[in-house]
């Protein structure tokens, strides 16, 4: 990953809130969250680690505490005079074909989540305003809940009086 690829994605992962109830609601979640944060937090120990060019190999000292000198000079030779290409990786088309598919089925998802927690809330916030207390009429009941009261109601007409209370 380049340098600048990894800030990138470094600024976005500084920005998601790590403690939002969005990532606390499924234990299933909850642990595929904790696993991707110890991969980004193994991810920025390697950059770390790697960022500075290696300590150059000190070929005396091994030398001296190996029996075969004759390796190590051959090995030294070796090294000095190669200079093999840098590795680089190129993202095939198809990968990132893929990734982008996931990428918007997960904003499709996003989206879809927003919504049903809109919803949600606003069922909430009904719910509170609507609240069943003693004083509460049968009538209360009725506006509130009318597809309950509907089913009520049909019972009653087919004569259906213990169809939720009797097991079949």
């Amino acid at each position: 990953m380049s340098m600048s690829a990894f800030r990138r994605s470094a600024q976005r992962l500084a920005s998601v809130d790590w403690s939002s109830p969005v990532f606390k609601g499924d234990h299933e979640l909850t642990a595929m969250v904790a696993g991707f944060r110890a991969w980004t937090a193994q991810a920025d120990a390697m950059v770390e680690k790697y960022s500075s060019p290696p300590a150059p190999i000190d070929f005396a000292a091994a030398k001296a505490s190996v029996r075969d000198v004759a390796l190590v000079d051959a090995l030294e030779k070796m090294y000095t005079s190669s200079s093999p290409p840098p590795l680089t990786y190129e993202w095939s088309a198809e990968d990132r074909a893929k990734k982008a598919q996931l990428v918007e089925d997960a904003k499709e998802g996003l989206a879809f989540t927003q919504e049903m927690i809109e919803d949600t809330q606003k069922e909430i916030a009904f719910l509170r305003v609507n609240r069943t207390t003693r004083d509460t009429s049968t009538s209360d009941m009725k506006e509130v809940y009318p597809d309950i009261a509907e089913e009520v109601e049909t019972e009653i007409e087919n004569r259906e009086w213990f169809k939720d209370t009797i097991g079949k």
